[in-house]
């Protein structure tokens, strides 16, 4: 059975190893495929592993050999799902492999916004500490945490680890779940209170993001409900990039309506150079690596494996379509 993994090097750069796929037959991994080398380079493969390598209709109809294709990924809309649905084509998707490492980046990018630890070590690295007249200083505001509100928008097992150990931190957490009947919920011992986004804009000191993105999200965070927003909150965004209008972001934190906003995501990835967050104040983007950590991008890589396996066994298991 042949194997093609076709964009390999986002979750192996080469430090971990294939051998989990290599189970089930002759593995060919590229490291990157462009759209125009899909098709060759997946001609005659029974078997197709993507993460960001698009398969569209066209695609598909060129690959009559192709029985499976597994998104080495929790989202799975690189794949048309329709088309492969007719050609009895099954594709499954990774879910939850990444929740500990983006609650982990969902936290990491709320103390830089309100510690700025990496701002004062690029000063002190600069030597900026050696000329300072005095013990310490600062070069912005710093926040505490401690009972300051959080807003979680979604309520799945990231935003829940989210929640935890925001409340861990002294904070008091909010959240807008997908099916809100009021009342709250127990996380690892914290009372997580739910509430609307509407009422929980207006109160949060900070708003974090993790919602799918599916037409009703696409802008969800917009100029609107950014003026609802407390002066000067903090916004969070570990979900999708157009889950924010990224010209409101970037508008409200030049007036400094907007505290800060850190992401792990923008609209389109690579970022463009015109992106608008390019140069904003009190801004901090990491280039989509949530997910990266070594540990996890292994867990990834054995559970798209077993996701294989369980197809070849004839009892597929995470199909998406």
């Amino acid at each position: 059975m042949r194997i093609v993994i076709l964009d390999g090097a986002g979750a192996n750069p080469g430090d971990i190893s294939w051998a989990p796929f290599k189970r089930f037959g002759e593995v060919t991994a590229y490291d990157y495929t462009s759209k125009d080398q899909v098709v060759e380079r997946s001609s005659g493969a029974e078997i197709c592993i993507t993460n960001k390598t698009v398969f569209d209709a066209d695609t598909l109809k060129k690959l009559p050999d192709l029985k499976y294709i597994g998104v080495l990924a929790t989202g799975f809309n690189v794949v048309d799902l329709e088309e492969c649905k007719k050609l009895g084509i099954v594709v499954t998707n990774v879910p939850e492999y990444a929740t500990f490492a983006t609650a982990q980046m969902t936290i990491a990018l709320l103390l830089e916004l309100s510690s700025r630890p990496g701002m004062h070590s690029n000063d002190v690295m600069n030597g900026g500490w050696c000329k300072s007249p005095q013990f310490s200083y600062f070069l912005s505001p710093l926040t505490e945490l401690q009972g300051k509100n959080m807003l979680v928008f979604g309520f799945g097992k990231i935003g829940q680890r989210v929640a935890a150990i925001a409340s861990a931190l002294g904070m008091r957490v909010y959240a807008v779940p997908h099916h809100n009947n009021g009342g709250s919920a127990i996380v690892d011992g914290y009372e997580i209170h739910f509430t609307t986004l509407e009422e929980g804009l207006k109160t949060a000191d900070v708003v974090t993001l993790h919602c799918p993105l599916t037409p009703e999200t696409k802008g969800l965070i917009n100029e609107d409900r950014l003026n609802v927003m407390k002066k000067g909150a903090f916004l969070l965004n570990c979900a999708r990039g157009p889950v924010i209008d990224e010209k409101a972001v970037r508008a409200a934190l030049d007036s400094g309506m907007l505290g800060g906003y850190g992401a792990d995501v923008v609209s389109v990835e690579p970022m463009l150079a015109d992106n608008p967050l390019i140069g904003a104040p009190n801004c901090v983007i990491t280039p989509h690596i949530a997910w990266a950590a070594k540990e996890t991008r292994i867990r990834l890589i054995d559970a798209a494996a077993a996701n294989l396996e369980a197809f070849l066994n004839g009892d597929p298991v995470n199909v998406v379509n």
